[in-house]
């Protein structure tokens, strides 16, 4: 709402050479039914001017908009990482788990699949296996395990390779899940077995928590806290329940994601995560510990 009051009584509460600010200001004001006047000058600046007995009002009321709206709209993600080159890393995962499954088929302790790469607690801490803390993730105790596994894994990973590219979230991801078993070992001592890539899962979550946390920092307050809230909502729908659930893998998977995020999120790798060269070598280190995992798993 624009008023004419004599121009001795106005004065000038905001100014700018912005005019879709100056329009949003106007309209701040307009909806607190604060009359004022919008001048416009040749130079292409304007100000808004209003009564002087509105003038602390107005002042208070366009304050308050700007300090409500000093984050938005979000930053952009500086990111040249294109979708169809993470979605296909995460379908040959997916398909890689499946298909491993039909080779080694449901849990059996007495296949050399479960008993050679299986999770052992025993074997880790008294025998140093521990090649089985990246081994057991390629394992499943039966067919809904492994679905329930590629269908929420695969729907979180792809979102989070978008951020980070395919090699630098696949190795991430590995690095937090290999941690993730290991603390879970350490957790239980020997005679614990577990086994599958629900630990892998947990860790895409911490992974993406870290990755709201650090972009999105403004110091400690309740934001911070929503992305800590939802993967604890996460784990207790997803991750708490079950004859065979590990709530522990699980746990420690989310915990060791989101450290692992936060520690990589305050590295300066926004060039890393756009060059080619080392996104490959990633994915090639991961590849090689995996395969050599399964190597170790088979000849011992």
């Amino acid at each position: 709402m624009d008023a004419t009051p004599p121009p001795e009584a106005e004065l000038i509460v905001f100014a700018s050479d912005d005019m879709m600010l100056v329009d949003t200001c106007s309209l701040v004001l307009s909806a607190r039914n604060i009359a004022h006047r919008i001048e416009r000058r040749a130079d292409g600046a304007a100000s808004i001017a209003v009564p002087a007995e509105l003038e602390r009002e107005a002042a208070r009321q366009l304050s308050s908009y700007f300090r409500e709206n000093r984050n938005w709209p979000p930053p952009l993600i500086d990111s040249q990482i294109q979708p169809l080159s993470t979605g296909l890393p995460v379908l040959l995962i997916m398909a890689a788990l499946a298909l491993f499954y039909s080779v080694t088929g449901p849990y059996n302790s007495e296949s050399i699949w479960f008993s050679g790469g299986g999770g052992n607690s025993s074997a880790v801490l008294r025998e140093g296996h521990y090649f089985r803390l990246v081994t057991a993730l390629c394992l499943h105790s039966d067919f809904s395990h492994l679905a329930g596994n590629v269908l929420i894994g695969g729907f979180l990973l792809y979102f989070y390779l978008q951020i980070s590219g395919a090699g630098i979230g696949l190795l991430a991801l590995l690095i937090a899940s290999a941690a993730g078993n290991y603390i879970n070992v350490l957790v239980h001592g020997p005679g614990h077995i577990s086994i599958g890539f629900s630990t892998a899962v947990f860790a895409v979550i911490g992974l993406l928590s870290a990755h709201q946390i650090v972009e999105h920092k403004r110091g400690f307050g309740f934001r911070m806290l929503v992305p800590l809230m939802a993967g604890a909502g996460l784990l207790a729908m997803l991750g708490s329940s079950g004859v065979r659930t590990d709530l522990g893998a699980h746990l420690f998977g989310l915990l060791s994601g989101l450290i692992l995020g936060i520690i990589f999120g305050l590295l300066p790798n926004r060039r890393l995560k756009n060059s080619s060269f080392v996104q490959t070598c990633c994915l090639l280190i991961t590849i090689f510990v995996v395969l050599s995992c399964w190597n170790l798993a088979l000849v011992n």
